[in-house]
């Protein structure tokens, strides 16, 4: 018997976990890995059609969670769009129509570039435990490895997932996996991330699978994580609506 509790402890110290945390410090660790100063970001997304896949190569500048000015890289038909997020406000340029155009109302519903991510998505950045109320319901094993599994129900007005449930590994404090519900309890997307990387003093994915469960035959889309820095200094100038068409 003392040797068992003895084998129990060292596993505890060993992955640095415990049961012995509060839902509110599980959200915080995990909102820490997720969020920073800053971020400058190199990815592309794969968006997988019925028949074909397609790859959109772009760079990301962000300050905070209100902050975001990306630029679309490739392909070619592609290149040139540009997305900026200032507060509650997001403007699409497209070089095609060379029009700028404010997403809002409804319009924040609509898929980026036929992909499973929308406009909400591309949005809303702020912090878990700051707009939503988190439970822990209990556990369960995935690939050998230990997670919490988390229910949140949303306490602000206006998310476009009121509710939803994370799986979060006990050691990296991210979630592998996620489902986002209406407030009807109507699954409506699913999220899975995976290749955790040490970057600086943080575990962050290097990919993220969506999927919009109300989506006929969709097979999901990725988005991948090729550069990331955190914490550099950007200029203001970075977020004006005047780059748009630059």
């Amino acid at each position: 018997m003392i040797k068992i509790l003895i084998y129990i402890i060292s596993l505890s110290f060993l992955t640095g976990q415990t049961e012995d945390i509060t839902v509110d410090e599980i959200i915080a660790k995990m909102d820490k890995n997720l969020n920073a100063k800053s971020r400058i970001l190199k990815s592309k997304m794969v968006v997988h059609g019925r028949r074909s896949s397609r790859t959109i190569e772009s760079k990301s500048w962000v300050i905070g969670t209100d902050k975001s000015f990306t630029e679309y890289l490739s392909p070619a038909r592609e290149a040139g769009t540009k997305m900026l997020k200032l507060d509650d406000k997001l403007w699409t340029y497209s070089p095609q129509t060379d029009r700028v155009i404010q997403i809002s109302g409804h319009m924040l519903r609509q898929s980026v570039m036929g992909s499973d991510m929308s406009y909400n998505d591309m949005m809303e950045d702020r912090p878990m435990g700051e707009i939503y109320e988190a439970n822990i319901s209990g556990s369960e094993i995935i690939a050998d490895r230990d997670h919490w599994v988390i229910t949140m129900e949303a306490k602000v007005k206006g998310l476009p997932y009121p509710k939803r449930k994370s799986w979060i590994d006990k050691e990296y404090f991210l979630p592998v996996k996620e489902e986002l519900y209406a407030k009807s309890g109507k699954l409506l997307k699913t999220s899975t991330l995976s290749y955790f990387k040490k970057i600086q003093d943080r575990w962050f994915p290097s990919k993220f699978r969506y999927k919009d469960e109300l989506k006929r035959n969709s097979k999901g889309t990725e988005w991948i994580i090729d550069e990331v820095e955190f914490d550099k200094a950007i200029p203001k100038s970075r977020f004006s609506k005047a780059l748009l068409r630059k």
